[in-house]
């Protein structure tokens, strides 16, 4: 990773407390990126920011050293004010919990933000809550009931866990909204604005949003529940970054594998992730990369929380060389040295070609996206270039991208009849 990406500007220059700042020095950070740039000068003086970056541009720590020092400063003017009392006793008078709400759509960026909490408030005295659903009810269900100053989650469990009255909005001094956009694609929208709706007005507390894209569905969002935010947009000319060489192929269903393995041949990309668009065919290309000498893993949607965990540790540590993703994955993973991304599958959405590809060359580095324009969705390709301002230069299958494929063996009959749709159906249960 190189430095390219950050500016002059040093955190020490900024209005940070002497304990957020030694945490920073800690983890080696000592120079902003662009957002942070822009964006902490003013939520540190209590101006809320609805901003727009490309993914891994550190729009997180932005949010965060933002939060801490808000409340650092809420509790010293909480105690101030109470001169006459022992510290103690005004500390646990006024401070009521929990002060801040930070809102993910995933549980795997829910984790990595509260992961880089940790981090970046290891020397401050607060304490943090990770809720998300899948894992851990009752253990996450007590953690809340303490006097957590900061809650990051997934809005569906914390909801259940207010409903049940586990905890107040009454008090929340801090709300974070990241990856706004996908809220509304995953249709959480409805109980963001419960959330909202039960805290305190948006001029009594600090309000932070944060997308890849700050579409007017976002931006009505940011202004119907904050207090006249600062719109902040970084390289809003550039959907892509130019760290990312962009390349494709047009391979008939037939080529898709071998093309994909001769690549992979060539390439030897040390980690990289492959998207595709369903269950089935992540389970497929597993059982086929793995025959082949791959060491794979496949990643969707019902995958169980802590299998999820385990695998994306195992890829972190270089156990698996190769992640083969749903759209699940395509937001909230914060993994280092992926070089290459590969849509085995183009995307059906525009946007989620920017968040797929945005797995590589995050905070400075280079990466490479390649993508097969393969028969079944290479319609979606003219509105990608359409939607990124850029053709993607289309590279010739030369016979020697083309491998030869030694078969998997077949998986058990039971997991194909489930496929093909022999399973019951059961009703969906809403809650």
């Amino acid at each position: 990773m190189n430095n390219t990406h950050l500016t002059e500007t040093r955190f020490s220059n900024l209005e940070l407390s002497d304990s957020i700042l030694r945490s920073l020095n800690d983890a080696g950070f000592n120079h902003c990126t662009p957002i942070q740039r822009q964006a902490l000068p003013l939520s540190l003086r209590g101006k809320d920011i609805a901003g727009q970056a490309q993914t891994g541009t550190g729009k997180t720590a932005a949010f965060l050293l933002a939060t801490f020092q808000y409340l650092i400063n809420d509790a010293d003017d909480d105690i101030d004010t109470e001169k006459p009392a022992p510290k103690a006793v005004v500390k646990s008078k006024q401070i009521k919990y929990p002060r801040a709400i930070i809102l993910a759509p995933t549980r795997e960026l829910a984790i990595q933000i509260h992961k880089d909490a940790l981090q970046l408030g290891k020397h401050l005295n607060l304490k943090l809550a990770l809720i998300y659903g899948g894992t851990d009810y009752q253990k996450q269900l007590d953690s809340i009931k303490s006097n957590v100053d900061i809650i990051i989650g997934t809005p569906g469990r914390i909801i259940d866990f207010y409903r049940q009255n586990a905890f107040t909005l009454d008090n929340v001094k801090v709300t974070v909204m990241d990856e706004a956009d996908r809220m509304f694609d995953l249709g959480f929208i409805k109980d963001i604005r419960f959330l909202l709706r039960r805290m305190p007005p948006p001029e009594q507390r600090l309000n932070m949003l944060f997308s890849a894209t700050l579409s007017y569905k976002v931006t009505e969002l940011a202004y119907e529940h904050m207090n006249n935010p600062v719109l902040i947009r970084i390289e809003t000319e550039e959907v892509t970054s130019k760290a990312i060489q962009q390349s494709a192929f047009c391979p008939s269903n037939e080529q898709k594998i071998p093309l994909l393995v001769g690549i992979l041949n060539q390439h030897q990309p040390q980690r990289s992730i492959i998207f595709v668009n369903t269950k089935r065919c992540a389970e497929r290309l597993d059982d086929t990369l793995n025959a082949n000498g791959y060491k794979t893993a496949a990643l969707s949607g019902d995958v169980p929380q802590d299998k999820r965990q385990r695998l994306l540790a195992d890829f972190q540590e270089n156990k698996i060389t190769l992640l083969i993703a749903t759209d699940v994955a395509a937001r909230g993973l914060h993994i280092a040295d992926v070089s290459h991304v590969f849509n085995y599958d183009l995307p059906q959405d525009v946007e989620d070609y920017v968040h797929r590809i945005g797995r590589t060359a995050r905070f400075g580095a280079s990466g490479v996206a390649i993508s097969f324009i393969c028969e079944q969705y290479a319609y979606s390709m003219p509105d990608i270039e359409e939607y990124i301002g850029q053709k993607i230069q289309v590279l010739p299958i030369t016979a020697d991208l083309l491998a030869e494929i030694v078969k998997p063996e077949r998986r058990p009959e039971k997991s194909k009849a489930e496929y093909q749709g022999k399973r019951p159906h059961q009703p969906r249960k809403i809650n």
